[in-house]
């Protein structure tokens, strides 16, 4: 049995056109939801139950693949597998995935806004290529082309709905956020810049998009002999994953292929990272506000 519908109410099969006119949920923090990527109050592999203010660490490679399929695509043959990582009771999930050679979807739109990071391996999305550290930002409600796992090998990719997702055989809906749409974004082609906050000097930043309320998605990768000195309160909420090298945070190693969810107003211990790191990372608030990230001497 999948996982993520033992935890989760199942969405009506039945394929709607009115999912544009759902109100966002607020974020926990005082949020409004314009961040659209309902990342408070989730659910994660290691805890069946969302505990607040308890930041989670976990090694994704122990965890179990269940067989996957994308809601409202009848036939889907292919040995597609997903590792479950976070998700939300509206039905917003973050996901590894892993797309067989012989993976296909016809063209179509999705009911839900859809991120997806390309881990290793590479798909075709319509007339896109998207290989290695790879990023797709599709709204809902966008038509895209068909998609198909290239090069006879399999991909691995992060597969990040941010509401209830579906999909429709169907055109560009009339009031989708067409304007959003990221069709590829190679981050290896993207420059370096400087973080939001002062607990993050020794590292920089790839900004992969921005959301409205001035979150988003992004890279970041800490300098060898990064000490972040001291804890930190995070005032929002976080998921991040790990693509290279090793950060400490207290006593755990933080490392390639483990996954973090933090609950908004979590307080981590000091980062530590000897020999440099590379994390993908979501956030749902403006980190360059004041009150976002606060040092905190315990």
């Amino acid at each position: 049995m999948d996982e993520y519908k033992q935890s989760s109410p199942s969405p009506s099969s039945e394929a709607t056109d009115d999912f544009l006119g759902t109100v966002p949920t607020p974020e926990d923090w005082g949020g409004n939801g314009q961040s659209r990527m309902n990342l408070s109050g989730r659910r994660t592999a290691i805890a069946p139950e969302y505990l607040p203010r308890e930041y989670q660490f976990f090694d994704t490679r122990s965890l179990p693949r269940h067989a996957w399929q994308i809601r409202g695509i009848p036939k889907q043959p292919m040995g597609a597998t997903r590792q479950l990582l976070s998700w939300h009771d509206n039905g917003a999930s973050t996901a590894k995935v892993l797309l067989p050679s012989q993976f296909e979807i016809p063209a179509g739109r999705f009911t839900a806004d859809l991120e997806i990071f390309v881990l290793s391996g590479a798909v075709q999305v319509g007339e896109w290529k998207l290989g290695k550290h790879c990023y797709s930002f599709i709204p809902a409600g966008v038509r895209v082309g068909s998609w198909k796992v290239l090069n006879g090998e399999a991909a691995e990719i992060l597969w990040m709905e941010n509401d209830r997702l579906q999909y429709q055989d169907l055109q560009n809906h009339s009031e989708a956020r067409i304007g959003g749409f990221i069709p590829v974004l190679d981050s290896k082609l993207l420059p370096w810049g400087k973080t939001d906050t002062t607990q993050f000097i020794q590292a920089n930043k790839k900004w992969l998009r921005k959301a409205a309320n001035g979150g988003g998605v992004w890279l970041i990768t800490l300098l060898p002999h990064y000490d972040g000195k001291q804890m930190m309160i995070q005032s929002y909420n976080e998921e991040a994953y790990g693509l290279a090298g090793c950060c400490n945070i207290g006593d755990y190693p933080f490392a390639k292929e483990h996954f973090c969810y933090c609950p908004s107003f979590s307080t981590l211990p000091r980062h530590i990272s000897e020999d440099g790191s590379l994390f993908f990372v979501r956030v749902d608030r403006d980190l360059s506000q004041a009150g976002a990230v606060l040092s905190y001497a315990h």
